[in-house]
Order: structure tokens, then C-alpha cells, then sequence
């Protein structure tokens, strides 16, 4: 069975590493704050103090890490993965960076014989707790393979893109359409609202339609509850539009609809909303137009 690393235990990555060690995976864990590292630890993991001892003692290390810098620095700085590297060694970043950073970290990684694979995921914390995230990759199929079983405990569907960066840009695709689908949901739920109807019956009425998505199936509910605590931050949500016009910038691809929804993802940001969920982005669709859902 393969020993895996796993580094940056957060919302997402606390859960996803417990979910490789129920399914019987020994598991070496590293995080930046140490919480994270001894509730995993009580639960059978071992702990390590940098990328670098993560790497050395485990067939696959995985990163899920808020930014591409912050990868960078963990798989080619000091003390980073790359240092631990030995042969056989599998790379596999969770995180949702700039494809183009993936590409170089690939290239990097290679010069020392380690297989890398850009595999960032979808599902929320939800998912992420149950198992069943949709996981995008990219790179050599040959260590998709070997990495398969430890997937199979962190998702439901796994998808090979294409080579190094596929997965980060399917990704990125992915985040178009949420943050779309975030914005129109806010801006449904304040137009029935303002228009004097009750926003809990027009989503009722709406969802059994062409209209129907997983965001209108499960945000709503908690919107109405008056619950915006984050399964995804919205200052995440913010970060990844931010690799979507830089990466659209560097194709010169239109994206006119992504540039006006990160326009009000920071907005939120300006507000004091960062650390809400991205579906509280009805938040600033409520001040703009003067009405509260609830």
C-alpha cells in the first residue's frame, strides 16, 4: 500500500487527509499550524516538520495550499518537497493555482526524476468531508494510475485532462461557472425579493426546471437560514477569478461575464465579506439594491 504525505491541513485538506487514513493509507502529515497535525496524529498519522521529511518518507506527497506562491515555496523552496525528493517519488498539488505555475513545477520536479500531477478538486467542504469531491488532473497517466486507489478515497470522479496544467485549467473552467452560478443565484433571490415575491417559492418554483443546479439545490436553504459561513471562502472565490483573467489574459480569451462577477467578489472583500462563503455574495447584490433577502 502506498505511504502518503499530505500538506496544508485547512478546511479542505484536513479533511481529504482523513479521509486517506480511514481508508487504511499510513499517512505522514505537515501543516503550518500544528492543531491540524495533532488532532490527525491522534487519529493514527504520523507528523513531520517540513515538506522536505514529508517527502523523503512517502511514496506520494500531495499539497492543497492556498496560492501559487504558497506552492511554489513548499515543492521548490527551502526545505521544500523537492529536497526530499528519491526515485519513485509522486507529486500531486490539490490546490487551484495558475496553470502556468503547475507547468513549471512539473518541469521542475522532473530534472529530479519525481512524476507530478496537477489534481485540484471541487465539492467544498462537503465534499471534501464525504468523500466525494470531482477531482481534475493533469499529467502523466502512468502516475494517475499508481495514485488512483488514494483518490478513490478522496472523490467520486476522477478525470485525466490532459499533461502538466490540464487539471489547474479544467479548474479554472470550473470557476467560471461557480462564481456565475453564485451571482445569479444573488441576483434571483434580491430581483423576487425587491419585486414583492418570496424568494423561497420562486427557487421552489425554479429549480425542477432548466433554471436547476447544484448551487439553487443546496445554497438557498442556508442563505434563508441566515447562514453564510463558508464551505469555500469568498476571498478563495476572489483568487481564483484572479488566475482566470490572468490566464484568459495570456490566451487572450474573452471573458467579459467572469471579469464583471470578480467585480463583485471584491466588493465583498472591500465590505468586510472575505471570510464568508462565496454564495454571500447576495450580500453585496442586497446593498446595491437596498433589500434583504431575509
Amino acid at each position: 500500500m502506498l505511504k502518503v504525505g499530505y500538506i496544508g491541513l485547512g478546511l479542505m485538506g484536513k479533511s481529504i487527509a482523513r479521509n486517506i487514513l480511514k481508508a487504511g493509507f499510513p499517512l505522514v502529515v505537515h501543516n503550518r499550524s500544528r492543531a491540524a497535525v495533532d488532532e490527525l496524529v491522534a487519529e493514527g498519522a504520523a507528523a513531520a516538520f517540513s515538506p522536505r521529511e514529508v517527502a523523503a518518507q512517502v511514496d506520494v506527497v500531495f499539497t492543497n495550499l492556498p496560492d501559487s506562491p504558497d506552492v511554489e515555496q513548499v515543492v521548490l523552496g527551502e526545505n521544500g518537497i523537492i529536497e526530499g525528493a528519491h526515485e519513485g517519488l509522486i507529486y500531486v498539488d490539490n490546490s487551484t493555482i495558475k496553470p502556468a505555475v503547475a507547468r513549471r513545477i512539473a518541469e521542475r520536479l522532473a530534472e529530479k526524476g519525481v512524476l507530478a500531477l496537477d489534481a485540484p478538486v471541487s465539492g467544498g467542504d462537503i465534499g471534501a468531508r464525504d468523500g466525494t469531491l470531482t477531482i481534475m488532473v493533469g499529467g502523466e497517466a502512468s502516475a494517475l494510475e499508481k495514485v488512483m486507489p488514494v483518490f478513490k478515497a478522496m472523490g467520486k470522479t476522477v478525470t485525466h485532462v490532459g499533461g502538466a496544467g490540464a487539471g489547474q485549467v479544467a479548474k479554472a473552467a470550473n470557476q467560471i461557472m461557480v462564481a456565475a452560478q453564485m451571482v445569479a443565484m444573488g441576483e434571483l433571490l434580491v430581483f423576487a425579493k425587491k419585486a414583492g415575491v418570496d424568494p423561497r417559492k420562486v427557487v421552489d418554483a425554479i429549480k425542477g426546471g432548466a433554471a436547476q443546479c447544484w448551487t439553487l439545490d443546496v445554497k438557498p436553504p442556508r442563505l434563508f437560514a441566515g447562514n453564510r459561513n463558508p464551505g469555500f471562502k469568498a476571498h478563495m472565490q476572489l483568487k481564483d477569478l484572479k488566475i482566470i483573467l490572468e490566464t484568459a489574459r495570456e490566451y487572450d480569451i474573452p471573458v467579459s461575464g467572469t471579469e464583471a462577477n470578480t467585480a463583485l467578489f471584491q466588493q465583498m472583500i472591500e465590505l468586510g465579506m472575505g471570510e464568508l462563503d462565496n454564495s454571500a455574495v447576495v450580500g453585496v447584490i442586497e446593498k446595491l439594491a437596498g433589500v434583504e433577502i431575509v
